[in-house]
């Protein structure tokens, strides 16, 4: 079985193939696309078959689109811990940083561990992360917005700061605009 390490970053993939012993056999770099994943995934079946393991590194912020794309087509997808990734890099040979150094040592960090978590990436677990997300900007939102609200009633008057957590219920609110309103050249 052959593993293929994978350097991510925003334009460019670069991914270093290694066998069981952890030998490099080839690297290509391409396009952070969707494109650019199916030409490194028919370099891949070329030279080394259909038996593959795909090694990236745990950043899925920069992964998550080749991750989709690789279980789309087929691929196992193991992700490896950057923590990982520094260990078997400090222990090469090889020294200094750079995409193929760094694609190599996830590939050899893949090869010699073999417990590492797999990629999934059904539509539930997708929207859910959707929906998950959207939520934490909006209540940071929100509370951004309390405490902005909070800070310019403490400057008018700091007799008039509501209690903590009063801001979230809507009789409190309707007593602080209340007591906005009665201020003289302040527009609730």
């Amino acid at each position: 079985m052959v593993v293929v390490g994978a350097d991510v970053h925003k334009h460019t993939h670069t991914f270093v193939a290694v066998d069981q012993v952890g030998r490099q056999l080839g690297k290509v770099t391409v396009a952070a696309r969707s494109d650019g994943h199916a030409r490194a995934l028919a370099w891949a079946r070329e030279r080394f078959g259909q038996e593959l393991v795909w090694a990236i590194e745990d950043c899925r912020h920069l992964s998550a689109r080749l991750e989709r794309d690789l279980l789309t087509a087929g691929q196992q997808v193991v992700r490896v811990p950057p923590k990982m990734m520094a260990e078997q890099r400090r222990i090469a040979r090889t020294r200094g940083k750079s995409d193929p150094i760094d694609a190599l040592a996830v590939a050899r960090a893949a090869a010699r561990e073999p417990g590492l978590p797999v990629a999934t990436h059904d539509q539930d677990s997708r929207e859910a992360k959707v929906l998950v997300d959207r939520r934490e900007a909006l209540l940071g939102t929100r509370t951004r917005k309390i405490n902005s609200l909070l800070w310019r009633v403490h400057e008018l008057d700091p007799a008039m700061a509501p209690k903590p957590r009063s801001p979230n219920r809507l009789k409190h609110q309707q007593v602080l605009a209340t007591r906005l309103a009665e201020l003289p050249g302040i527009v609730a």
